[in-house]
């Protein structure tokens, strides 16, 4: 929906999108607990947790991404049910290393009044997942605290962009009367705010 509205609007940027996608199957190659692997960057991981899978392809693919120099990068994933146990549908999760980033988007969620909510990247919980035995980083933290806090500071081993953000949106994905203009059912939260940051950017990179 974002890229579609993007392109309608005309909007004068250039947007490149990766999807990163695995078919998560069982069978005798599936990954174990406690197996490793090698990240794009060559960052090693163990794999405590089978089921904190959508992580490992996003890392590869936020990697991926920065061969292309974008001036920003922004993935949106339902990574966590920690951000729905925080924020609920009332707001998409975000982490970022940008301050300005975070200001746009703010701004942009006032304007399409779809909520965000900036959570944070402290290095206690970077800590939480390279206290690690077989390899760089663990793919989860040592807890069930802060899970969308340490799944955020995982996917931040990947980027060097100095304009990055992260949407963890799975509070968000669905809309059970909450969200009186959304019919019920998967949401597309934050698509609203999503178009009006770019167009924010859009206005910047043209002036």
């Amino acid at each position: 929906g974002s890229l579609l509205s993007v392109s309608k609007l005309q909007l004068p940027v250039h947007v490149k999108a990766f999807i990163p996608l695995c078919e998560n199957m069982p069978s005798g190659s599936a990954t174990k607990p406690g197996d490793v692997v090698t990240a794009m960057n060559g960052k090693t991981i163990q794999v405590d947790n089978t089921d904190a899978e959508g992580r490992l392809i996003l890392a590869d693919a936020l990697c991926y991404s920065e061969q292309f120099n974008p001036s920003l990068i922004l993935d949106m994933a339902t990574l966590t049910g920690a951000i729905d146990v925080a924020l609920g549908a009332g707001a998409a999760g975000v982490f970022t290393n940008s301050e300005n980033m975070w200001n746009k988007l703010q701004k942009a969620s006032v304007r399409s009044g779809d909520r965000v909510w900036r959570m944070p990247l402290f290095n206690h919980y970077t800590k939480k997942i390279t206290e690690c035995q077989l390899a760089d980083l663990n793919n989860i933290g040592g807890s069930r605290s802060g899970g969308a806090c340490t799944a955020a500071a995982f996917l931040k081993e990947f980027v060097n962009n100095k304009n990055w953000l992260h949407l963890d949106i799975a509070g968000v994905m669905s809309n059970s009367g909450d969200v009186a203009y959304l019919g019920k059912g998967m949401s597309g939260r934050p698509t609203r705010t999503v178009i009006e940051f770019i167009n924010l950017m859009s206005k910047e990179t043209k002036n």
